[in-house]
């Protein structure tokens, strides 16, 4: 079963999250440890394209499936990446299904989509090969995930699930509580029931749901309420205190 497959399926995936440690190695660390995929932040990590594309090649050739978070929702940004050998995009602050049905067609090429056709690139592995049936292939295999992260997206996150095209919602948790009015209360009915919503709404459109979290209880509380392409992060948070109780 390939990505796409599972997360067709809701398959149960683990991966990473990376905001800062952009090395050549982060893809090969992070296959060793049991990762299926990672998601490279370009919203708050600082990453730029050129890393992201070299970032990419390294992880195909190493059978993790790059993802990149993009800033915003942009034809330039949605495109260019997947060009670049992304198995698909996070796209933050989706707020309307008419975010959602922009963000799938500018990831599409034609007939489904307005993607612009280039081939014989990193996303297709330097390949010579039909550009039709690359398209085809490129159409059914590409993975949008949606980011579930504000008052608003919560709002909409049935109609924005029932968009063709969105594979996954992923909540945003912490820019949920804020928006929320209950900055960081991960313990509050009032996120507790938002979660209950975007849950119900991935079930009902069967969309994955997806979610990072920090430690081993948070994985296991997530994926009991039915959340199953979970990334660990931040790399930052974790290696720091990985070195901290060695120190201490």
């Amino acid at each position: 079963m390939d990505l796409k497959q599972k997360v067709t399926a809701s398959t149960q995936m683990r991966g990473a999250m990376v905001f800062e440690f952009f090395s050549p190695g982060i893809p090969i660390i992070l296959k060793n440890a049991g990762c299926e995929f990672v998601i490279f932040d370009m919203e708050h990590g600082g990453l730029s394209l050129e890393q992201f594309k070299t970032l990419s090649i390294i992880s195909n050739s190493n059978k993790i499936a790059p993802f990149i978070r993009i800033p915003q929702i942009k034809y330039n940004y949605v495109a260019r990446a997947l060009d670049l050998g992304a198995s698909g995009v996070m796209v933050p602050m989706v707020n309307t299904p008419d975010d959602a049905i922009k963000i799938v067609r500018s990831s599409k090429y034609p007939p489904q989509g307005k993607r612009g056709a280039g081939f014989g690139f990193a996303h297709d592995n330097y390949i010579n090969q039909s550009p039709l049936s690359y398209i085809e292939k490129a159409n059914n295999s590409l993975i949008n995930i949606i980011q579930i992260e504000t008052k608003q997206g919560l709002e909409n996150v049935k109609e924005i699930a029932s968009v063709d095209g969105v594979d996954c919602l992923w909540v945003g948790h912490f820019d949920l509580t804020n928006f929320l009015g209950i900055p960081g209360d991960f313990s509050s009915t009032i996120y507790l029931d938002a979660i209950n919503e975007i849950v119900f709404a991935g079930n009902t459109y069967k969309k994955s749901l997806g979610i990072m979290v920090n430690n081993k209880q948070e994985l296991e509380t997530y994926s009991k309420l039915g959340f199953n392409m979970i990334a660990v992060g931040t790399e930052m948070n974790i290696l720091s205190r990985s070195i901290s109780q060695i120190l201490k």
